[in-house]
């Protein structure tokens, strides 16, 4: 299958889910203070599509309202932690010299903790708040867009238009703004789509160990630690279908990004035999 095609296909699956968590939750509303235990734990049927939970709510509606609220945060992780790898990966490679090499030990350091265990010390300070689980995510994982960003900086920086730019008189500030960023543009829009699924998973990790979001706000990882003691009791729905969203959407936000990679790298130059 060509590349385009798997970005076609990965991309109406996205569509699909984005829409399923935005307009259900609209649609059906979601208020955990509602409750029919006369409902608890009911299997899927034609009247409730996914089941209910152990309160009599409905899955369907629970677990879209859940979803939206993991792509919210990992959205706007991925986007924290792209910006910070741009930043640090251009101004690297333009600075040089020894602010390159304390900047790559850092990073270094930085990849060698346990992102995990940081995200975890990064949210239990601020336990409860997405603030805190969007930076704890962010923080964490900036480092393999630094790289890609100065790397491919260092290759700009040998161009002639920015030597040019520099005989002209242009300051750092001025190549950062005007050079760097624009051309390394389509490597943090990659970046972003990459780490998606890495922040989506690591939101729900965060949230399954109880860490994350408070409990009374529904998101793919306090589902899925809520289906713990439902799943003892037979209620296999309450842990098959949040995790098989989880599941459909990283896969479907991966497979998106490396087609998205595919069509924006420059082609290979050909053998002349």
């Amino acid at each position: 299958m060509g590349e385009r095609r798997r970005l076609v296909l990965a991309g109406s699956v996205l569509v699909a889910v984005v829409l399923y968590a935005v307009i259900v939750p609209w649609v059906g509303g979601v208020d955990d203070r509602l409750t029919d235990f006369a409902q608890a734990r009911q299997a899927p049927s034609g009247q409730w599509w996914f089941g209910t939970d152990a309160a009599g709510r409905s899955l369907f509606v629970r677990i879209a309202a859940a979803l939206r609220t993991s792509l919210i945060v990992a959205a706007c992780a991925a986007a924290v932690s792209t910006v910070i790898g741009v930043l640090v990966g251009a101004v690297s490679a333009l600075a040089g010299g020894w602010v390159d090499r304390v900047v790559m030990r850092v990073a270094d350091t930085a990849n060698a903790l346990p992102h995990l265990l940081l995200g975890i010390v990064i949210v239990a300070l601020f336990r409860g708040n997405a603030v805190a689980v969007v930076l704890s995510i962010g923080l964490t994982h900036w480092v393999q867009v630094a790289r890609i960003v100065r790397a491919e900086s260092l290759s700009l920086r040998e161009r002639e238009y920015i030597s040019a730019a520099v005989l002209a008189g242009a300051g750092r500030a001025h190549l950062l703004v005007r050079h760097l960023l624009p051309a390394v543009a389509p490597q943090a829009l990659i970046a972003v789509v990459l780490l998606l699924p890495h922040a989506i998973w690591h939101e729900s990790t965060l949230s399954f160990l109880g860490f994350g979001l408070p409990p009374h706000e529904p998101s793919l990882g306090t589902l899925l630690e809520e289906a713990r003691t439902s799943l003892l009791l037979g209620g296999w729905w309450t842990l098959v279908f949040p995790a098989g969203l989880l599941v459909l959407t990283t896969v479907a936000v991966a497979v998106a990004g490396s087609s998205l990679r595919g069509l924006l790298a420059p082609p290979k130059p050909s053998r002349v035999l």
